[in-house]
């Protein structure tokens, strides 16, 4: 691809430099400083709200009816009300705010009232408190955060989990279905006649770069969600690293439109406090990469045009089949936009050129695809890649103010992360955070990285699987599991969205495959009426997956990269499980933790097994 192809897009230029020590450690960091930030985000929206009053904040809609919208000025307004209702109620981060519901105005303006004041907030996944399952994990966060009050837009679907959960005396706050004989429950209209006082600013101008914004809960695979401290000073340094990436915001307010949960950083740091530091529009965008909600997506798209989006790889499928479809989509959805994010899995080749293909058909140019590596301990943006690239994966270089230490370990590097973006550690747990941090300071985000280029930095690096995820075949081989995992679901053409390596300690490797339904069910076109289960079981589509494995063994290079068996799931996986997250990140320990009885049946050949000998003979 010619550079001339490329969207012309402001992004930054930066100066990388590194050093290699004595002990094959290597540190890589940017000679650009980074530039001044504020001591607390609410700084900017308190100047977007000055400067441009009258400019939307934030828009929401259900279907395809009219945008309810809040500009800045009346965003602050409803802030400063919140700010003082919740400093009467004593609320502080010793008994912060907990939300429960999804994404929408309230609950932005519940956590950024609170936020406003120098009260935590924590955003909790629903699922948690809806499904019954969920709620010894939802037992232990009350126990690791003592929550002041409960807030949840719609209380119908949460009341009964938060009860259990936080007690009945809890204080529960909620725009609608809030039973009238509650103690203690208020509603969200009602908290918005509360009259802002002097006491108000005095809290706000306390508040500073150390003071808690939030707490962000990691999925708690194995035990209990940790609670990740998120202070002022993560927050706003972090924005002004992306606005440095992302230059042009600096001179054209971005416009989102956004389905991830602010439960998680991505979304409900990265995503969320784009607009508020550019002072540019937030659209919540109510659908979800799944069958039955992306048209949500797609309706939403079809009336804004982004000038910066991201999704994961499995929305990003969905999208490109409703563009092929959809003139009018493909051209609103790629006429400002500046550029694509990725993240949350690898991304497949096949959907890379599709992305960049309609994007030329659409503009003429093609849109930069870009990734990068962080997490929520990160704030969470770490290292980005915005150089064009032929593939994906590539996920950068350090972003201004951040430090990468590489670790040699097991002919691969393990990452350390150190900046003004990095979390001081878990709430009320002090031996957790002094495992998370090695003696000189530099968080251990648990990837693994090789470099694109030997020994040059400045080419960026390739995530090189998670360090835990790892393992061993019965030879002793180790097994990258991150970089099989992306190289087959790229190698199976869409077939698949995701997969679960198996094999340690055994002979050979196996997959367990999360099928892409649409995919599946379009190999046996005129059979509408057959369920999940049939199609996964149908010879068409058995004989499909049986050639995409023998061409993936034909590709690989040896044991730990050939998958010899395969079996496509049919249940899906379990957030409360801590299986998959609700932006669609799957976790490989989680799930052969709970499912080995799939794994067992994998290596004993069961019904449903795919093998290609056995299937070429059939």
């Amino acid at each position: 691809m010619a550079d001339n192809a490329v969207q012309d897009a402001k992004l930054w230029t930066p100066v990388v430099n590194w050093e290699k020590r004595p002990n094959g450690e290597v540190l890589v960091w940017r000679e650009d400083p980074l530039g001044a930030y504020p001591d607390k985000l609410n700084a900017r929206l308190v100047h977007w709200a000055t400067i441009a009053p009258d400019r939307v904040w934030m828009a929401d809609r259900e279907g395809t009816g009219a945008w309810a919208t809040v500009t800045y000025s009346q965003a602050l307004d409803r802030i400063r009300r919140i700010g003082q209702f919740l400093l009467d109620l004593g609320l502080s981060a010793e008994n912060p705010l907990v939300i429960l519901s999804e994404n929408s105005i309230p609950h932005a303006l519940m956590a950024l009232g609170a936020q406003h004041v120098g009260i935590p907030s924590a955003a909790i996944a629903p699922a948690y408190t809806t499904n019954p399952s969920g709620l010894g994990k939802l037992s232990d966060i009350a126990r690791q955060i003592t929550p002041g009050m409960v807030f949840a837009e719609d209380a119908g679907p949460f009341l009964e989990g938060a009860t259990a959960a936080f007690g009945a005396d809890i204080p529960f706050a909620a725009v609608r279905n809030l039973p009238p004989t509650r103690p203690a429950s208020f509603l969200f209209q009602d908290i918005l006649k509360t009259e802002p006082t002097a006491v108000v600013d005095e809290a706000f101008d306390r508040v500073g770069p150390d003071t808690v914004a939030k707490f962000l809960f990691t999925s708690g695979t194995t035990g209990s969600p940790k609670a990740v401290i998120q202070t002022q000073r993560m927050l706003c340094s972090n924005q002004e690293m992306i606005a440095d990436c992302y230059g042009y915001f600096r001179d054209e307010p971005p416009i989102l439109v956004d389905w991830a949960p602010w439960n998680h950083t991505a979304a409900g740091n990265k995503c969320f406090n784009i607009a508020i530091y550019n002072g540019g529009t937030y659209y919540i965008d109510r659908g979800k990469p799944a069958p039955g909600l992306i048209g949500q997506t797609v309706a939403n798209l079809q009336e804004v045009s982004p000038t910066w989006y991201f999704n994961v790889p499995a929305g990003f499928e969905m999208l490109i089949q409703a563009m092929r479809e959809d003139r009018a989509l493909r051209e609103n959805f790629f006429k400002d936009l500046k550029l694509l994010m990725y993240a949350g899995a690898g991304m497949a080749q096949h959907t890379w050129d599709a992305l960049l293909e309609l994007s030329e058909m659409a503009t003429g140019r093609r849109i930069p695809l870009c990734t990068g590596i962080g997490s929520t301990e990160t704030a969470p943006f770490a290292l980005f890649c915005t150089d064009p690239q032929d593939k994906p994966g590539n996920i950068g270089i350090p972003a201004q103010g951040v430090t990468m230490k590489l670790v040699p370990a097991d002919e691969r590097y393990e990452l350390r992360l150190k900046g003004p973006n990095v979390t001081p550690g878990y709430w009320r747990n002090e031996t957790l955070t002094a495992e998370a941090f090695d003696d000189e300071g530099f968080y251990r985000i648990g990837d693994a990285v090789k470099f694109v280029e030997a020994d040059d930095p400045r080419r960026g690096f390739y995530f090189d699987g998670r360090t835990a995820e790892n393992f061993k075949l019965q030879t002793g081989t180790w097994v990258a599991v991150g970089v099989l995992r992306a190289q087959l679901v790229n190698q199976f053409g869409g077939l698949i969205r995701d997969a679960v390596i198996t094999g340690e300690s055994r002979a050979e490797l196996g997959a367990l495959a999360v099928p892409f339904m649409p995919a599946l069910r379009g190999l046996v076109d005129g059979e509408a009426d057959l369920d999940d289960e049939a199609v996964i079981a149908h010879p068409k589509v058995r004989a499909a997956i049986a050639a995409r494995l023998l061409e993936h063994q034909r590709q690989s290079s040896g044991s730990a990269t050939r998958v010899m068996r395969l079996l496509l799931m049919t249940e899906p996986l379990r957030f409360e499980k801590g299986e998959v997250t609700d932006k669609g990140s799957i976790n490989q320990r989680a799930v052969l933790a709970h499912r080995g009885e799939l794994v067992e049946a994998l290596y004993a050949d069961a019904p449903g097994v795919i093998q290609v000998d056995k299937e070429l003979a059939a």
